[in-house]
């Protein structure tokens, strides 16, 4: 499906990129059986949940996130497959990589999706034909499918994406920005989510037409500092620009002794603080890393590094043994240590409260109830045994 753009040049143009069922689609190329077959993936025990389903799953009612009892009742004739968070972040990064290869700005938003800012390539040729061209070389390249959604700004094309699905293509210009969101849910606006969306409903509120209409100052006396952005997306009004995923290259922290030191132990410890303090920051900024790096300095200044990859993450039980095994693998000389230091890197948008290829949710509920903690009292205030 495309919709004629505008044909000015001046006009913002965002492309957003989303790649379908990626979880189920990443296990079809391994697995070509599956294809047409209801599929989800997600924990396999009792308190499992879903981390991703086929569009045939889903003609069933099932959906991301819901328990994996309840999938089962509702899907028994179902696929079902333990996620691989590994595999997926290969996967992942690949497509990362056909983007970086050709585009100028992208942002990626998350494991499955990026954003590219297009804005004046017109003048030299169709944006609408390059973004065309870099999906194709997308699925091509990976064997993926991918939507794209390529509109003015972020929300729109985000919306657009979602409109495209599955495995399409849509373009919204300017003049036809109204008439697409008009008649469409309320919950297709991003930033609603099931808590807003149900305000909303019980309001009488149920097109994106009817809550652009209402006017932001009641808005705003509704539903709070976000009501007026609420009405600001409903009318197609999104100024956030696209960040480049180069600007956030990391987060991290080191440490130089007041002393010169030679004790492993003092050092690991000291190493795996930083690893905690830095993996809450992480969790604070709703980030998760792909990579690890940890650096030392010896006496004599001469300074080493080393870097592992790992699954897309933010929770310290995963970061801390990558931390130290780079750390002993590094430490070969027996000298004397003046600094350590560990970087995150490679870092994406995301939201780890729940680890869904765990079959229980416990873990993430003690993450949550330790930043509450932390955000509470400062981030040392609550640690693990082994680094007091």
């Amino acid at each position: 499906m495309t919709v004629l753009p505008s044909k000015e040049s001046s006009e913002r143009c965002v492309l957003h990129l989303d790649q379908d069922t990626f979880f189920v689609s990443v296990e079809r190329l391994h697995n070509s059986k599956l294809h047409g077959k209801p599929v989800i993936v997600g924990g396999m025990g009792e308190r499992g949940v879903v981390a991703g389903c086929s569009y045939e799953a889903r003609q069933f009612g099932v959906h991301s996130a819901m328990p994996m009892k309840l999938a089962r009742k509702l899907c028994s004739g179902a696929v079902f497959i333990r996620g691989d968070l590994g595999n997926y972040s290969k996967y992942s990064n690949m497509v990362s990589q056909v983007i970086a290869a050709r585009a100028p700005v992208f942002e990626k938003a998350s494991i499955d999706e990026h954003y590219l800012d297009l804005t004046g390539m017109d003048r030299f040729f169709g944006c609408y034909q390059w973004a065309s061209e870099l999906r194709q070389n997308i699925i091509r390249e990976t064997g993926l499918p991918i939507s794209m959604g390529l509109s003015l700004n972020k929300t729109v094309s985000k919306i657009a994406t979602g409109e495209a699905k599955p495995n399409g293509q849509i373009q919204i210009g300017q003049p036809m920005v109204r008439p697409f969101l008009n008649p469409l849910s309320v919950r297709k606006i991003p930033m609603i989510g099931p808590r807003t969306y149900y305000s909303l409903r019980s309001m009488g509120i149920a097109t994106i037409g009817t809550l652009s209409s209402i006017p932001p100052e009641v808005m705003e006396r509704m539903m709070g500092k976000n009501g007026r952005e609420i009405w600001q997306r409903a009318n197609g009004i999104d100024n956030s620009p696209v960040r480049s995923w180069r600007e956030r290259k990391s987060v991290g922290t080191e440490t130089t002794f007041d002393t010169d030191t030679i004790d492993v132990s003092f050092i690991e410890r000291e190493l795996l603080r930083m690893c905690e303090k830095t993996a809450f920051a992480l969790r604070s900024k709703q980030r998760l890393t792909g990579c690890v790096t940890v650096k030392i300095r010896y006496a004599n200044f001469d300074t080493h590094t080393l870097q592992q990859s790992l699954p897309y993450t933010a929770f310290d039980h995963l970061l801390i043994p990558a931390c130290r095994e780079l750390f002993r693998r590094l430490y070969t000389r027996r000298m004397l240590i003046r600094l350590v230091g560990i970087q995150f890197s490679r870092l994406v948008r995301g939201v780890q409260q729940l680890n869904m290829f765990e079959d229980t949710p416990g873990l993430a509920n003690l993450y949550q109830a330790m930043d509450r903690m932390r955000s509470k009292y400062g981030p040392l205030a609550v640690t693990r045994g082994s680094l007091r």
